[in-house]
C-alpha cells in the first residue's frame, strides 16, 4: 500500500522505532515500511503538535484497545505481572489475586504458562480449562 508522510516525530520504545506522521497523525513501525521515496514537497507540522503528549495518548490507547478481556488469578509470593492489578487481601499461605487484563485467550495460555507454578488462573473458565488441558498434555508427554 503506498502513503504519502509528513514525519513529525520518531520514537524509540522496548527496541522498536516508530515514526509519527500526518496528515492524521498516525503512527507507523518503521521496520514495517518496505519501501521509501523522499520528495522535494515541503510541509509543516502543525504548531501544536505535541510529541510526548500524543505518544502517551496513543500507548494508552493502543493498550485499551489490545487487553479487551480480563484474568482473575492468584500469584505466589513474590510473583509479579507487570499488568497486575491486586485484587483482596493475601491469603494465609502469602498468595495474592489479581485482575490481569489479557489480549486473547490463546495469548494468555502461552502468558500465563510461561510463569510456571508462580500463577493460578481461577477466571474465565476458558482460560482455566486450556491451562489445565495444555498441563495435562505437557504431563503425559514428559512422564515417559
Amino acid at each position: 500500500m503506498e502513503r504519502r508522510l509528513e514525519p513529525y516525530g520518531l520514537v524509540l520504545k522496548a527496541g522498536r522505532w516508530y515514526v509519527v506522521a500526518g496528515p492524521g497523525p498516525r503512527t507507523f513501525r518503521v521496520d514495517q515500511i518496505l519501501e521509501l521515496a523522499t520528495s522535494d514537497e515541503e510541509f509543516s507540522r502543525p504548531d501544536d503538535f505535541d510529541l510526548p503528549a500524543y505518544w502517551r495518548a496513543y500507548q494508552r490507547d493502543f493498550h485499551e484497545r489490545l487487553y479487551r478481556e480480563e484474568a482473575l488469578v492468584r500469584l505466589a509470593p513474590g510473583v509479579t505481572h507487570a499488568r497486575a492489578t491486586p485484587y483482596g487481601p493475601v491469603d494465609g499461605d502469602g498468595w495474592r489475586q489479581a485482575r490481569v487484563p489479557i489480549e486473547s485467550i490463546d495469548r494468555a495460555v502461552g502468558e500465563f504458562l510461561s510463569m510456571g507454578a508462580g500463577v493460578e488462573v481461577l477466571e474465565p473458565p476458558e482460560l482455566r480449562e486450556r491451562l489445565a488441558a495444555t498441563v495435562r498434555e505437557l504431563a503425559a508427554r514428559y512422564a515417559g
